[in-house]
C-alpha cells in the first residue's frame, strides 16, 4: 500500500522552459498514441547507455495529460484513486475551505468514513464529485449563454 504524504498532493508548477518542452513534446506523444495500439510503450532514455524502458500504455496516456497541463502552464498533482485523504487534503484539492468540505460530506455529496473522531475522504468519490460539479457548472453556463442569445443580449 502506498502511504499518502503531503508531497504527493503538492502540485508541480512548470517553469517556462518546462512549459516550452511540454508544448513541443505533446503533439509527438499524441501522434504516437493515435497511431500505435500496443499495450506497452518502449521509451529510450537518451543518456550514455541509451537504456530502454517498457511502460504500460495507460501510464503514457497519463503522461499525455500531464504534458497537456504543463503546456498550458498549469500545475499538476498525482493522487492514487484508492487512497483516503484527510479533510484538509480534500479541501485543498477542491480549493475550498475545510468547513465547506465538511458541509459537502455531511450532505452526502462525497463519500467518507470515520476513523475515530476523524473523517477520511475517499479519493474516487472526491474525483466523481469534481466531475459532477464541473458538468453542472458547464451546463449552467451553457444555459445562460442560450438565454442570453434568446434575449438578443
Amino acid at each position: 500500500m502506498i502511504v499518502m504524504s503531503q508531497s504527493m498532493l503538492d502540485s508541480v508548477q512548470p517553469s517556462e522552459p518546462d512549459r516550452e518542452t511540454a508544448v513541443a513534446a505533446l503533439p509527438r506523444v499524441r501522434h504516437y498514441l493515435n497511431t500505435h495500439d500496443h499495450s506497452t510503450v518502449r521509451l529510450t532514455v537518451d543518456d550514455f547507455e541509451r537504456e530502454e524502458l517498457v511502460v504500460p500504455r495507460s501510464a503514457v496516456r497519463l503522461f499525455e495529460r500531464i504534458l497537456a497541463y504543463m503546456a498550458a502552464g498549469a500545475g499538476t498533482s498525482i493522487v492514487p484513486t484508492n487512497e483516503e485523504l484527510t479533510t484538509q487534503e480534500a479541501a485543498n484539492l477542491l480549493n475550498v475551505s475545510r468547513p465547506h468540505l465538511i458541509g459537502l460530506l455531511e450532505a452526502e455529496k462525497i463519500d467518507y468514513r470515520m476513523v475515530g473522531t476523524h473523517r477520511r475522504v475517499n479519493v474516487e468519490s472526491l474525483l466523481e464529485y469534481m466531475r459532477r460539479d464541473d458538468h453542472d457548472r458547464r451546463s449552467a453556463a451553457d444555459e445562460l449563454t442560450r438565454l442570453s442569445q434568446d434575449m438578443g443580449v
